[in-house]
């Protein structure tokens, strides 16, 4: 019967254990529908932006470039790693911490870390400089809030604290699926091909004041657009991870239930066959 016991209790856990990963799975589910409708509706604009960027940094002279254009020798690099702040979403952190390992081991320079995500600060920070953790950002996710770490990065490239800034987050596909993400943030890589082949256009004030407006603002909201798609990429992963987990909590209950009934059957089988034995002993 103690064996009974122990299965009963197993089954119990299993049972509480399930409810827990169902009501987070749900919970994820409700959050993903308002974050995937951010990061669709946001994607056109920040991508025109950057384009329009790029086009326009194009056709500057070399004299006439940005100073976030300036293409140095790679003495500092900076690695702006996007995660979470919680776990139970699968393999979403640690692709992006594998991959920003990836990434340094590509570099013959110094390497350092900004940790967009408590997961990314938590496990970077063993072999790299954490020179700013920004996990707050997920508190109240706006973008005048990116902004001021936008502006931080800025203030690192133009003072030549850092020569490169490279972004590693995770680009949402859909609920089950997410993409690895490295993009340069620093220096405006310049457009391929011909740049001139797409423009008509009258500009007023000058390219270069237009240009110089323009970098900022596209800098911010190439960020921004990151840690959005990072975070509707967190809820998928999380539903999705969560919704494993419900199926194999459901097999294992389902499993041991099966146990629990051949256990009661044969304890239940051997009692008979006691009772048999004794009477017939009796009758002997």
């Amino acid at each position: 019967m103690a064996n009974l016991k122990e299965i009963r209790n197993r089954i119990a856990s299993v049972s509480s254990t399930m409810q827990i990963t169902s009501a987070m799975k749900m919970v994820s589910a409700a959050k993903l529908k308002k974050a995937q409708d951010a990061i669709t509706a946001m994607r056109p604009y920040a991508n025109k932006l950057t384009e329009l960027l790029q086009n326009l940094s194009a056709t500057l002279d070399a004299d006439s470039g940005s100073k976030y254009s300036e293409q140095r020798d790679i003495k500092n690099v900076l690695i702006v790693a996007i995660t979470s702040n919680r776990g139970l979403c699968g393999a979403f952190n640690s692709n992006i911490i594998k991959q920003a390992n990836v990434v340094a081991e590509g570099y013959d320079a110094n390497v350092s870390v900004v940790a967009i995500g408590k997961k990314a600060n938590d496990a970077l920070s063993k072999n790299f400089d954490i020179i700013s953790n920004q996990s707050a950002v997920y508190d109240d996710l706006t973008f005048d809030n990116v902004a001021v770490i936008a502006e931080m990065l800025m203030e690192q490239f133009e003072s030549k604290a850092v020569d490169k800034i490279e972004i590693i987050y995770n680009k949402f596909k859909n609920a089950a699926t997410q993409e690895i993400m490295t993009e340069q943030f620093l220096p405006i890589e310049p457009i391929e091909g011909d740049a001139n082949a797409n423009l008509d256009y009258i500009f007023e004030p000058s390219k270069e004041e237009i240009v110089e407006t323009l970098i900022p603002k596209s800098l911010k909201t190439q960020l921004y657009k990151s840690i959005r798609d990072s975070f509707a990429s967190e809820h998928g992963a999380r539903m999705t991870a969560m919704h494993k987990a419900t199926d194999n909590a459901t097999e294992l209950r389902d499993q041991l239930k099966l146990t629990y009934n051949k256990a009661r059957q044969a304890s239940i089988t051997n009692e008979i066959l006691e009772i048999v034995g004794g009477a017939e002993a009796l009758n002997g």
